[in-house]
């Protein structure tokens, strides 16, 4: 089916409103003009009549012998001063003795319509056919000196002259009235081009459906969709979005302020620049943002935010990076130990059972050490395998890994899961092997503790330590001191953000043969009870 447009809507509706306005006022126009027209020449037929009826020579000349004489002179002059059809002046029996046509005189008035004046003596106004046709009437009696009737005054005017007149008075106005509908006409036109072009020249069907193809868009993307206007009310909001930022209810024409970080939609609000892939903390969760301004013919009209949670991307990179932790850490403990074997079958093969005796006696008594610590004082499972992959790795690095005899840990609290005890723990002693790795006799030493209300971790080195120009920098994100072909910039910033997640503090001190960095973590969970 072929759409009809807008401008065509338009104008159909204008056109078919202004021609009816147009005729209902016409013919209202018309009717009471018509009947204004008719009381008027009625009022002037009756006036004319009873005037002419108190003329003392009428009434003079209706006693005389032949009083046409004397009347027809006088109200032919007068009727044709006033205008009036006819002025036909008769006796008591309605003979008449004056008529514009001469031959009529001496014959009885036409109409039936005398007997009120000629009987009752009353003063009136009819309309009835006569011998000129259909006409309205103003009928007066004629009294003698004793209030006698002795004859009758009517005064007529056609009604097809009166009909004529209303449509003389119509003419005028029915050229005002198709002036108007021209104007009318003209002015949908313009609305409709107007419209058309806030549009952008676009049907109304065709808006309707881009706006059902924007909602599905809209609404099948994964990220987070947000719109404002330039006062910074909430046009358009996707379900995704609603989910991120855990709202239910209907956000429309609502202040942003409050329901998602605005600080990027007002600056690109403000300067009409985007603002592309910024981090914003919003609740719980990290949140990146792409802000791109809507213009229009004034300038900036808009902005439309895009986003995603990144705490579930990170979450999946750090498991990966936990993945990857773990298998460097059994790598480095393979091949530490397999190098361990071939010394010693080395040894055996040569016959220096001593030697090989004491090897292995050497290395029993430092895992020993070390393992009586790691199973006898610390009782979580998942600190348990951190440390034996880092005194693996250690031993491949040829770095002198020691935990304080003084350690001790029960079980964690269950809200601490092994994702970010790894990223704590394991980039923080990361980074001291790093610090030590060129140092003639590295050292690294872990302490950790959960007396009182927190679980405290303290990982020392006695590498160069931290230049003074990088300790403000230490944990933002993507900063490195290190000068390899790959740099990172992203374990001590996980590490703090993980840190600050469970509630917690990281503090480190720069000394001149060691650095230490302390973690606490409260026991218990923010907003619950501990784990």
């Amino acid at each position: 089916m072929k759409r009809v447009s807008l401008v065509t809507k338009i104008l159909g509706l204008v056109l078919s409103l202004s021609l009816f306005l147009v005729l209902l006022l016409t013919s209202c126009f018309a009717y009471m003009e018509g009947m204004q027209i008719a009381e008027d020449k009625g009022h002037l037929a009756l006036e004319l009549s009873r005037t002419i009826s108190f003329m003392p020579t009428v009434e003079e000349s209706l006693e005389m012998e032949n009083p046409s004489e004397v009347i027809q002179p006088i109200v032919e002059k007068i009727r044709k001063e006033t205008g009036a059809e006819f002025i036909v002046v008769g006796n008591a029996a309605g003979i008449r003795y004056s008529h514009p046509e001469v031959s009529e005189i001496g014959k009885p008035m036409e109409g039936g319509d005398n007997e009120r004046a000629l009987e009752k003596g009353e003063y009136y106004t009819s309309e009835a056919a006569g011998s000129l046709g259909l006409s309205i009437r103003g009928k007066s009696p004629i009294f003698d000196k004793e209030g006698n009737i002795i004859g009758i005054v009517s005064v007529g005017f056609l009604v097809e002259d009166v009909r004529h007149q209303i449509f003389k008075a119509l003419s005028t106005e029915i050229i005002i009235s198709l002036v108007a509908i021209m104007i009318s006409v003209l002015g949908s036109y313009m609305l409709a081009r107007s419209i058309r072009k806030d549009t952008l020249g676009l049907e109304p069907f065709e808006i309707a459906n881009l706006y059902k193809e924007k909602n599905a868009v809209l609404q099948s993307v994964k990220e987070g969709i947000i719109a404002i206007d330039q006062n910074g009310l909430i046009t358009s909001m996707n379900q995704p979005a609603k989910k991120i930022l855990h709202i239910r209810e209907s956000v429309r024409h609502l202040k942003v302020d409050g329901l998602f970080p605005s600080t990027y939609l007002f600056e690109v609000l403000k300067s009409g620049k985007p603002q592309m892939d910024k981090e914003i903390f919003w609740k719980d969760k990290s949140i990146i943002v792409n802000c791109t301004p809507i213009f229009d013919s004034n300038g900036v009209s808009g902005v439309v935010a895009s986003f995603r949670d990144r705490t579930e991307m990170e979450e999946m990179i750090n498991t990966l990076s936990e993945v990857k932790m773990h298998s460097e850490d059994l790598r480095a403990q393979t091949h530490e130990f397999a190098n361990k074997l071939y010394v010693l079958s080395g040894l055996l093969q040569l016959g220096e059972y001593d030697e090989a005796i004491e090897m292995i006696q050497s290395e029993t008594s430092e895992l020993k050490s070390l393992n009586r610590v790691v199973f006898d004082q610390i009782k979580d499972a998942k600190m348990q395998a951190l440390l034996l992959g880092k005194i693996g790795k250690a031993s491949e690095k040829k770095i002198n890994f020691e935990i304080d005899p003084q350690s001790y840990l029960e079980k964690l609290p269950s809200h601490i899961k092994l994702s970010q005890l790894t990223l704590i723990l394991g980039n923080i002693i990361d980074n001291a092997f790093e610090a030590v790795f060129d140092i003639k006799k590295p050292e690294v030493k872990f302490f950790a503790t959960d007396i009182g209300n927190d679980l405290i971790f303290e990982v020392s080195d006695n590498g160069k330590g931290i230049r003074e120009e990088d300790i403000a920098h230490l944990f933002d994100r993507g900063f490195t001191s290190k000068t390899s072909e790959n740099p990172r910039g992203y374990g001590l910033y996980n590490a703090d953000q993980v840190v600050k997640e469970l509630g917690g503090i990281i503090e480190f001190q720069n000394e001149e043969e060691n650095t230490v960095f302390t973690v606490y973590l409260p026991k218990a969970q923010i907003g619950g009870e501990e784990g």
